[in-house]
């Protein structure tokens, strides 16, 4: 499956963007999907991830309560809603698939078996 996200920008503090990860190639609805974040010098991050049918979601916890995931399995699409920007949100963000038949995402990026190519979030204070 290839993944592509958008959405990225610049925003100021505060502020809110939605990143689209579009997918093509097979069944979209049989993979659960999971975000990444990886700022310079630093780690890859687990942000959120949401099962196959959408049901289940999960945060990291420098994300909860200001970020949302959801998905639109008829366009083949995940999204991650961020409001209340902060500057340390600042980082490439890249979505993930995870192969069936796994029904649930997972905080280990070891787990996923497709990326994107990831697109940049941009943070001023």
């Amino acid at each position: 499956v290839a993944l592509v996200e958008s959405g990225g920008g610049l925003v100021q503090a505060g502020g809110s963007l939605r990143l689209s990860c579009r997918a093509s190639g097979r069944i979209f609805s049989s993979y659960a999907m999971g975000w990444f974040r990886q700022a310079p010098g630093r780690e890859r991050e687990f942000v959120a991830s949401i099962s196959r049918n959408g049901v289940g979601t999960y945060y990291g916890d420098s994300v909860k309560g200001r970020f949302t995931i959801s998905r639109d399995n008829a366009k083949n699409t995940v999204y991650l809603q961020m409001n209340n920007l902060k500057p340390e949100d600042t980082a490439v963000y890249s979505c993930a698939a995870r192969r069936p038949p796994l029904y649930s995402g997972s905080i280990d990026d070891r787990e996923y078996d497709y990326w994107g190519q990831g697109t940049q979030v941009t943070v001023s204070s």
